[in-house]
């Protein structure tokens, strides 16, 4: 009975540990956003129109993550790499 209820804890929590993981960001420019995947830091990033998610990465702060992708994407208006969402004024840093 008990291997039940872990069960069913684990699969309650399944959905929180997997958007815990979730890295996206909103480009001001969709134009440079890339065709297909682009991996950076080991993260795979995928992009439809200025909105772009990712699996995986590296372990690092946001605001690098942030810094990668700008380098690479152009700059953004929003920002989150595995769960944590960057503030106005990281923003600022990440885009500078």
């Amino acid at each position: 009975m008990r291997a039940l209820i872990v069960a069913a804890a684990l699969l309650a929590a399944a959905p929180a540990l997997a958007q815990s993981n979730a890295s996206s960001a909103t480009l001001v420019d969709a134009s440079r956003a890339p065709a297909g995947r682009t991996i950076i830091d080991g993260a795979a990033w995928r992009c439809e129109g200025a909105t772009c998610t990712a699996t995986g990465g590296a372990n690092q702060t946001a605001v690098r993550a942030c810094r990668r992708v700008v380098a690479r994407l152009g700059q953004v208006s929003a920002f989150t790499y595995k769960g944590v969402a960057l503030t106005a004024e990281e923003l600022v840093a990440c885009n500078a």
